[in-house]
């Protein structure tokens, strides 16, 4: 057990995207699917994947490396699983090898900007009905 890398895994989701973060002890290094966060598609949200590094500042991410791998759901939706990924993966880090005050501290500046950063939306798409086109929608009525 002596070359044991002090690491946590966690995941993110949103609607049927989910991303699975491994944060581990390292140099600051944050990679999606194997590529810099700095190239994450599109651009326009490419700044949602940064919110949790912003707001927590980077020496909170100094001494971490974060490998995150994404899968299903829409580009919007897998962008939101990975913000979610990283902060969750982070406070999970702090909690396990730093200690509880800097993890509280942590939480409740995520918590305080945007609670979706570690909770899990439960909302998802409602299914078909007989009788209609879609899970509300009626077929058009005809008297003649």
């Amino acid at each position: 057990m002596e070359g044991k890398v002090p690491s946590v895994q966690v995941f993110g989701r949103k609607k049927n995207a989910v991303a699975v973060a491994y944060c581990k002890r390292g140099t600051g290094l944050i990679k999606i699917n194997g590529s810099p966060i700095e190239l994450v598609e599109p651009a326009g949200l490419r700044i949602k994947t940064f919110e949790p590094i912003l707001l927590l500042g980077k020496d909170k991410f100094a001494n971490v490396d974060i490998r995150v791998r994404v899968k299903g759901g829409g580009f919007t939706a897998q962008i939101y699983a990975i913000r979610q990924a990283i902060a969750k993966s982070l406070v999970a880090y702090y909690q396990k090898y730093v200690d509880e005050a800097h993890k509280k501290e942590i939480k409740e500046l995520l918590l305080s900007y945007d609670r979706t950063l570690l909770v899990a939306d439960p909302r998802r798409c409602e299914s078909k009905k007989f009788g209609g086109p879609s899970a509300r929608a009626r077929f058009q009525k005809s008297y003649r």
